[in-house]
């Protein structure tokens, strides 16, 4: 649980820090570089955080 905790936290800090570089270079390139690592970013979360801890 603290695993999804610590990965939601990750993402939001992501998602704030490419946030404030958009607005602070608002390229339509640059956007949409954005917008795909956050896609990425975002899949890669819903994907691993609805999977059960593995017991090794």
């Amino acid at each position: 649980m603290t695993d999804r905790i610590m990965a939601l936290v990750a993402f939001l800090v992501l998602l704030g820090f490419l946030g404030v570089l958009v607005i602070g270079v608002p390229h339509i390139d640059l956007i949409v570089v954005v917008l795909i690592t956050l896609l990425l970013a975002g899949w890669d979360f819903w994907k691993h955080s609805g999977k059960p801890d593995s017991e090794m």
